[in-house]
């Protein structure tokens, strides 16, 4: 078999720490991808530091990471979609609760993906073009498609989003690339916000305009464009961005409901390792006086919010809508894009802490990519 690396988190609170680990071999419908890129994202850096409060569940030591593009190895027994020698992307699944496995974590040279959450990358998209992808994608997917949430039109099915609008708040970041894609695709208008020298990015994917998110008439200003219309909804995406959309729908008719991506405060601040306890006492609260005052808001204004789990689709019918269904064909005809562009950190996994670092100064309109 063959020899496999991995970047381990050896306990909750720990320091990554790079090691072997086992090869393991794929079940009926699941694929083994040799990767040649992976991308990280906030949950990343944020698990090593609160992992206990948002994967209970999670058995140490563990392999982070969602972000994979790279070459299928093996398949299982009943997968059809895949032979050995395809380019796929995929959304490793290994911290959610029903698979809770390191053999399905990105941050690895082999990961195991389920056959229905990955995807073949066309020959005019590079690895570390796929690989910015799969988590932006899946909790895009999940805040407009699922049934709980927005429940928007799919966009594999045939018509249009019956000329309704979807904010998207945070366009420029990957959960809003997407979402911009999908409901564009979905047959809806989008309204966007950005900052300035994002607006373009914005309206490359398909947003029929952008607002500047920092502008103190913002909120008026999105009402104001959007009086005339039906609104289907909103998807908040970053730190503060749930208070102005729900003050947004409260003044329009149409859906009152806003698909949450991100908590109300940041944890940055709260280390991981020494300080970790410390951090989290000062932040806790914080983040229990702005989850209230968000839910007094919403029922002030009449309108609904749900926080988005962009791994809920491994074990529902939006997985595969999006990774069998939809994607290979959108990309291969160059009507969905891999968004936002990536900035490659480095290469090998020990880049991969680097990278988050990195993320953590932050990041614009990009993002980050290791190759392997």
């Amino acid at each position: 078999m063959p020899d496999n690396e991995a970047l381990w988190l050896p306990a909750k609170g720990a320091a990554f720490r790079r090691g072997p680990a086992p090869y393991t071999r794929p079940k009926a419908n699941e694929i083994v991808v040799r990767h040649r890129a992976v991308a990280v994202n906030p949950v990343d850096r944020m698990i090593p530091a609160i992992g206990g409060l948002i994967l209970p569940w999670l058995r140490y030591p563990a392999i982070l990471g969602s972000d994979v593009a790279g070459d299928v190895v093996e398949v299982g027994s009943a997968v059809t979609r895949f032979k050995v020698g395809d380019r796929v992307l995929g959304h490793a699944v290994g911290v959610e609760k029903a698979r809770n496995a390191p053999s399905e974590g990105a941050f690895q040279l082999f990961t195991v993906l389920l056959d229905h959450m990955a995807t073949p990358i066309p020959q005019t998209v590079t690895y570390e073009q796929a690989c910015v992808l799969p988590l932006g994608l899946s909790t895009a997917a999940c805040g407009l498609f699922q049934s709980d949430l927005l429940a928007l039109r799919w966009p594999t099915a045939p018509g249009s989003g019956g000329g309704e609008t979807v904010i998207v708040w945070g366009a420029s970041t990957s959960v809003g690339s997407n979402a911009i894609q999908l409901a564009v695709a979905a047959g809806y208008r989008v309204i966007a916000t950005a900052s300035p020298h994002n607006f373009a990015h914005a309206t490359r994917l398909g947003a029929s305009a952008v607002f500047d998110y920092r502008s103190p008439t913002v909120v008026r200003d999105i009402a104001s464009r959007l009086q005339g219309d039906r609104v289907a909804g909103a998807l908040a995406i970053g730190v503060g961005s749930t208070g102005p959309c729900m003050e947004i729908l409260g003044t329009l008719p149409g859906r009152r409901f806003v698909a949450v991506a991100s908590p109300p405060i940041a944890f940055d601040t709260v280390p991981s390792g020494r300080g970790r306890l410390i951090g989290l006492a000062r932040v806790l609260p914080r983040m229990a006086g702005a989850t209230l005052a968000l839910r007094r808001q919403a029922k002030r204004l009449g309108v609904q919010t749900r926080m988005i789990w962009g791994g809920a689709l491994l074990g529902n019918e939006i997985g595969p809508m999006i990774y069998r269904d939809f994607l290979e064909r959108a990309l291969a005809e160059g009507r969905y894009l891999a968004a936002p562009e990536p900035l490659v950190v480095g290469e090998g996994l020990d880049q991969v802490p680097e990278a988050l670092e990195q993320q953590r100064r932050g990041v614009s309109a990009r993002k980050l990519v290791v190759r392997l």
